[in-house]
């Protein structure tokens, strides 16, 4: 394994087995601080399964994941959040019948022992994070409306703010824009390119329009492997991408 990297975070010769499947298979990764990074490819091609891989999800056969120059393999999903990586899956994950302005608050970083929620008092420096972020996520109008009522793309929003609140230095989402609106969608690249300023994101994503208004790098993978890295341009110009995605 090579020494500390510059990268936030660095991924060597990850690989993962179910029963003789490798669905991620050797795979070297690396991500830059403030790089919003997609990776893309067909279906079983193991892209959510290197979000499981990075989150402790599921646990690497072998290889290496480190954040900051910290090894994430052994460690359990409350520490890797904690050491600074926020995720958002596919479906949203709210509480319906809270506010909008309740949903970010219940997501602020406190003191997170048992009782340091029981003591959690709601001050100025929560509620100036909360319209901070609700501002960003195109919901400061919002904040006393009740999650449940919010349109599906401002559900996805809600869930990114969610994470925001919490400060994470990489971000990671699981197409983020699916069955979103097209208006919807172009809000969406305007805010996670605004997220990107301040910390690194990692997208998976089949729109491949909305992709290359986002991407500054891309990732695809097949069968667990990269089969090309680039921008979005390069990757769309291989004759084996091509080949991959047209067999599909």
């Amino acid at each position: 394994m090579s020494s500390n990297t510059d990268f936030i975070l660095a991924i060597e010769d990850l690989t993962v087995s179910f029963d003789g499947f490798k669905a991620v298979d050797g795979l070297t990764l690396y991500i830059n601080k403030g790089e919003l990074r997609v990776i893309i490819g067909p279906n079983g091609a193991g892209k959510t399964t290197v979000l499981d891989l990075i989150s402790g999800k599921t646990r690497a056969t072998e290889g290496s994941i480190r954040f900051n120059n910290i090894e994430l393999t052994k460690m359990k999903e409350h520490q890797i959040v904690r050491a600074g990586i926020g995720r958002k899956f596919q479906t949203p994950s709210i509480y319906g019948n809270l506010t909008v302005f309740e949903n970010l608050e219940l997501s602020y970083p406190y003191d997170r022992n048992v009782f340091g929620s029981l003591r959690f008092k709601r001050s100025q420096a929560v509620v100036e994070k909360i319209f901070e972020v609700a501002e960003e996520i195109f919901l400061e109008e919002l904040l006393e409306k009740q999650a449940e009522f919010l349109s599906h793309g401002q559900k996805q929003w809600l869930e990114i703010g969610m994470l925001l609140v919490q400060d994470p230095e990489l971000i990671m989402l699981d197409e983020p824009v699916a069955g979103m609106t097209a208006k919807e969608r172009d809000a969406t690249a305007l805010l996670l390119k605004k997220i990107a300023k301040r910390r690194s994101v990692v997208i998976i994503e089949h729109d491949m329009g909305f992709v290359g208004k986002i991407a500054d790098k891309v990732t695809v993978l097949h069968l667990g492997k990269i089969i090309k890295e680039g921008t979005m341009e390069a990757v769309q110009n291989d004759p084996t991408v091509k080949k991959v995605y047209l067999g599909h």
